[in-house]
């Protein structure tokens, strides 16, 4: 076993000396022993008056303590080293250790480091600091177990948990991974710089990032807490953590439970959430409720007690009170597994029977029994009604609260580090999801000619749809394709510096053949299938070999998302408005602006209309509670605002008058050039 530091290779920099004969009376004095003073070092700007009540054994180095800390409530103390026993420590520069209830053993403590009020700090025997422990995720009966590490990112764990049919990758993944684990087992845990543990239960084998904050966990065991000084990692009061890792910018606290977890950029689990073999990505929320199994892509939110999410791959999730899914069919154990695609919602007291998948953008209300597979069937409705699922396509991308949530999460990411693990794609339309709208289309025009004529519903994969619905899905798709073709070209000839037609045909076309084909939602990073396979061949090929080359890979993917994004849409262009970009006139573009900008104005209408139904008289109920209507509409006005007035919908009105303004420059500057 390799390890990483030991505490003579931490002080090998720093000059020490020896106790002084004086020193030790002085010690001594002042109540502290050592199993022998010969085996402590100090720094020459040692200050004897700062060490009291304090026992020493074993290898020990303490830096100069000269400095003042200041704890809550502005509460000024000196550095030093306060009733406490050390065993094996090198100790840095202005510490503030006091009250050390049981022993501080093997640890390196860096500089400006606090710890009051906690009962124990140890490492024993080599530890990988959570490094290397399997989350048994997405199935709980094992089998797509993901080996966490501090350099985990959720695209990494997507390929580890989904793609085990790669069996020469998975295993490479995983050498690189025991390789980096091998890299930080020590022997030695490490306190960073700025550090503060304040008021702890029992810490065994932890490692702390710097200016990460620890007041009121009760107990930790094999974990690092990875933080930055740009975005400390925070554990809270009651917190029990075994076999975790806890990245730049996590939060846990208030009495929450995590077992065998991960806890990325951003992410917060708090009062008295309870998680076990997960994996929690960038800026998820987990509160009140419970999680077992699942893999948690980037903001995926749960904010209710009753809640519990099992055996599942979500990401961009909103759960609602009461949500619950079964992986157990009391046959062969809970092997059943499901997926929720990005940016779904569960109502109060949803439920789904896995196995199932739900499509991108899907609200999900009642419970489902049936073993459905929506995939195709993207910004849907699946309801219960009469205990059977009923699907309503497309019509969730006429909601306003799709566009919501779509324009809410960059503005709430809260990773502040110099690095981000997780690469995110935002956008509401990309070509993962106008293919899936694609496919929706040719899926729903089969139907059609299936049904039959006196037919009110056809089923497909455990849902029933109104035949009414076909076409209104139809429809749907059909602008949202449109608009996202538009949003494409028109975004390629705004950059363009071209003056002529020969000009434009030249710069329409695509930089890169990569992006053609299908594309994959990696976790929240969007990108092409093809590149993610050339990343795999790489790593079975010995190519990509290391955590670091890893993550470079993985942001030139994100880095080059425009450029392959733009290849997909010239040739959906193609096959969808059958117009080919290598010959195109100024007339083809400017019928392509005009039937982008109707379906701009198609969709923003739509989403204004489903805004109004906020401001109708049903809204203001519970409004104005003593008094008449009149009182009531001031009363919601005050409170919630007018519709006209309304900030969102300012907005919306805004982007469309600006999308109208872009659409008639672009067609100007066209009928300039025929």
């Amino acid at each position: 076993m390799q390890i990483q530091e030991t505490i003579s290779d931490r002080a090998s920099a720093i000059r020490y000396r020896q106790l002084t004969s004086g020193e030790i009376d002085h010690l001594e004095k002042q109540d502290c022993t050592a199993e022998n003073w010969s085996a402590i070092e100090v720094m020459e700007e040692f200050d004897v008056g700062r060490v009291h009540k304090t026992q020493f054994s074993g290898k020990i180095k303490i830096g100069k303590q000269s400095k003042t800390i200041r704890l809550f409530g502005g509460v000024e103390q000196q550095c030093g080293i306060y009733r406490a026993k050390l065993h094996n420590c090198v100790i840095g520069n202005n510490v503030y250790i006091n009250k050390v209830e049981n022993y501080l053993a093997n640890y390196i403590i860096d500089d400006d480091v606090v710890i009051y009020n906690i009962d124990l700090l140890a490492v024993e025997g080599a530890s990988g600091f959570g490094n290397g422990t399997e989350a048994a995720v997405i199935n709980e009966a094992g089998g797509r177990e993901v080996p966490i590490y501090d350099q985990l990112s959720a695209q990494t764990a997507y390929i580890l948990a989904l793609y085990r049919h790669r069996v020469k990758a998975i295993e490479k993944l995983q050498k690189m991974i025991a390789r980096y684990v091998r890299s930080v087992t020590n022997v030695m845990g490490r306190i960073e710089k700025g550090a503060r543990l304040i008021n702890c239960g029992t810490m065994k084998n932890i490692k702390v990032g710097p200016w990460a904050i620890i007041e009121g966990a009760k107990r930790l065991e094999n974990g690092s807490v990875n933080s930055s000084r740009e975005d400390p990692a925070q554990i809270g009061s009651g917190v029990v953590a075994e076999n975790f890792i806890i990245c730049s910018g996590g939060k846990v606290s208030d009495n929450t439970i995590i077992i065998n977890c991960f806890v990325g950029q951003g992410a917060e689990l708090a009062r008295q959430y309870s998680a076990e073999n997960s994996l929690f990505f960038a800026n998820c929320g987990g509160y009140h409720g419970e999680a077992c199994s699942i893999f948690a892509g980037p903001y995926t939110v749960t904010h209710h007690k009753s809640t519990l999410l099992i055996a599942g791959l979500y990401s961009f999730l909103n759960a609602g009170s009461g949500s619950n899914q079964s992986n157990h069919m009391y046959k062969m154990g809970p092997v059943h597994q499901g997926i929720v695609e990005r940016g779904s919602k569960t109502t109060s007291n949803s439920y789904v029977l896995w196995p199932a998948k739900i499509g991108v953008f899907t609200l999900v209300m009642g419970r489902h029994y049936g073993n459905c597979d929506t995939s195709d069937l993207p910004y849907s409705y699946l309801i219960e009604h009469e205990d059977e699922s009923v699907l309503v396509p497309g019509v969730n991308l006429r909601s306003v609260g799709t566009v919501r949530d779509a324009r809410k999460w960059p503005r709430r990411d809260k990773r502040k580090g110099p690095q981000n693990l997780d690469l995110l794609i935002y956008n509401l339309l990309n070509p993962y999801t106008v293919q899936r709208m694609i496919n929706g289309i040719a899926l729903l025009e089969q139907l059609k000619q299936n049904v039959g004529v006196t037919s009110q519903f056809v089923y497909y994969n455990s849902v029933k749809i109104k035949r009414s619905s076909l076409d209104n899905g139809i429809r749907y798709y059909r602008i949202g394709v449109d608009r996202y073709l538009g949003n494409c070209l028109v975004t390629q000839l705004r950059k363009s510096n071209a003056e002529s037609m020969e000009e434009i045909r030249e710069e329409l076309q695509p930089k890169t053949t990569m992006g053609r084909g299908a594309w994959i939602d990696i976790a929240g990073l969007i990108a092409p299938k093809e590149a993610v396979e050339s990343l795999l061949h790489e790593i079975e090929n010995g190519i990509t070999d290391h955590p670091e080359c890893l993550t470079k890979k993985w942001q030139e993917i994100y880095h080059y998302y425009y450029d392959y994004e733009w290849t997909w849409a010239s040739e959906a262009i193609r096959e969808q408005w059958n117009e080919s970009l290598t010959d195109i006139t100024a007339d083809k573009i400017i019928a392509m602006i005009r039937r982008w900008i109707a379906a701009v104005e198609t969709l923003d209408k739509m989403r204004c209309r489903d805004t109004e139904k906020e401001f109708a008289a049903a809204g203001r109920i519970s409004f104005g509670v003593d008094d008449g209507e009149e009182v009531r509409d001031r009363d919601f006005e005050q409170v919630r605002g007018s519709y006209e007035d309304n900030d969102f919908i300012r907005e919306l009105r805004e982007r469309l008058e600006c999308k109208k303004q872009t659409a008639s420059e672009l067609i100007r500057f066209l009928e300039y050039l025929k």
